[in-house]
């Protein structure tokens, strides 16, 4: 797999609050992690590190060369859950981190096989032809819109576009959704934080991808989020199959 990411406070943030890892286990197994902290003060970019540094390491520690994709599964659920309640303990236990939570969203590779997995609205795309968004947001407008109470072109506007309804550190317990594909030679995972995804439309992601080199996709994205107000934090990763 080749690995490129770019990650930028935005315009309008004083502050960073995402955080990000990817990076090579084995030979054959490529991971990715992409967190959107939130809280006030310091707190979103403490949950988010958290989150980062846990289920890191947790795929690092259980790794193993013949494990099979419900074995990837349950290590990353695992993960997250533990991850989950470090927040959540920080946040009980400490009043300056009350309320402090974070997003996240996880793809493993191994060879071609994929497992994915995610809690709040930090999304994970696959790009070939076309682009597909595999999560779903975790979120109020997303809600409506199954409810059909509103389109997706008002959900862009909507005023409470930002508010999301699962993430990590906020309760005891998180359910994070997980799914599994084969990815292809040639086609791209991309994960990212709302910063990108409220600033650029997924028909002008795909032209990024597909007008540019690769190893220049991630900064052109974030440029562009920038151009169009730039008002949150942005973090992109992708992951190409050879």
């Amino acid at each position: 797999m080749i690995i490129h990411s770019k990650i930028d406070k935005g315009v309008i943030r004083n502050s960073n609050q995402d955080a990000f890892i990817a990076g090579d286990i084995a030979k054959n197994f490529t991971f990715a992690i992409v967190c959107d902290g939130m809280g006030g003060a310091n707190a979103g970019n403490i949950a988010s590190e958290i989150a980062v540094k846990t289920v890191s390491e947790y795929l690092y520690n259980s790794y193993r060369e013949n494990m099979t994709n419900e074995d990837i599964e349950r290590v990353i659920k695992s993960a997250i859950s533990s991850a989950n309640f470090q927040i959540f303990d920080r946040a009980t236990n400490n009043e300056a981190l009350k309320g402090m939570g974070t997003t996240i969203a996880v793809a493993v590779v191994k060879d071609n096989d994929v497992v994915i997995a995610h809690v709040g609205d930090s999304r994970i795309y696959l790009v070939n032809d076309t682009l597909l968004q595999l999560t779903k947001d975790h979120s109020i407008v997303q809600s409506l819109i199954e409810s059909g109470k509103i389109s997706p072109e008002d959900a862009s506007v909507h005023p409470r576009k930002n508010v999301i309804t699962r993430a990590l550190g906020v309760e005891e317990e998180v359910i994070s959704d997980t799914d599994f594909l084969t990815i292809g030679s040639g086609q791209s995972l991309l994960l990212c934080s709302d910063g990108l995804t409220n600033f650029v439309d997924e028909s002008t992601i795909f032209k990024i991808f597909r007008n540019n080199e690769l190893d220049t996709v991630c900064e052109k994205l974030v440029d562009t989020a920038n151009k169009n107000g730039g008002g949150d934090n942005i973090t992109v990763v992708t992951l190409t199959a050879i």
